[in-house]
């Protein structure tokens, strides 16, 4: 259904998406976004546009401590609040005794992250990762465009524009939010 790329360079955080919503047999262009801000966050989903409305429009975690390591507070506070954002808003599944949620990539603080069906939070080694239906294909991009000279807002738009070439869910016009220090 989607392409979402994230990149970290030099301190700032590039976030992008396309804007098509999808199933097997339509593709319907869409014009609510699947990157944004809320708070300290840009988030960028694939799943479920109601997840995504869910992350906007209601994700409200505690702040993080001043001394706390901030993927111990992804994991814990911010992770706690999405839970309880999805439950609120009828959005999370439960089966087997086991909860679940969606995939999104979300950048704060300087760092990377992404956030897995089963909550688990990955911070990429590499300083880049993508998720969705184009993310094999954004993930070769960006491997290839990685060590490349050319500006980071650029790589993500690369990275996009080949998961569209190569993936039929996955369409223009694209989306990219920077997540910068204040």
């Amino acid at each position: 259904m989607t392409c979402i790329v994230g990149l970290w360079d030099q301190g700032h955080i590039y976030v992008g998406g396309d804007s098509s919503g999808s199933d097997c047999q339509c593709l319907m262009p869409r014009n609510d976004t699947k990157v944004f801000r809320r708070k300290e966050f840009v988030i960028g989903y694939t799943s479920s546009f109601r997840m995504g409305q869910l992350l906007r429009y209601r994700l409200d975690p505690a702040e993080k401590y001043t001394h706390q390591d901030v993927h111990e507070w992804m994991c814990t506070t911010v992770v706690d609040a999405i839970r309880q954002t999805f439950k609120t808003g009828g959005f999370a599944e439960i089966e087997n005794e086991q909860e679940s949620g969606g995939e999104f990539i979300i950048a704060t603080h300087g760092r990377l992250f992404v956030v897995h069906s089963d909550y688990q939070v990955a911070e990429p080694a590499g300083g880049y990762w993508a998720v969705g239906s184009g993310g094999l294909v954004a993930l070769g991009a960006l491997h290839v465009l990685h060590d490349r000279a050319m500006p980071a807002q650029q790589k993500v738009l690369e990275a996009l524009a080949a998961a569209q070439t190569h993936n039929p869910f996955v369409r223009e016009p694209f989306e990219v939010e920077v997540w910068s220090p204040a």
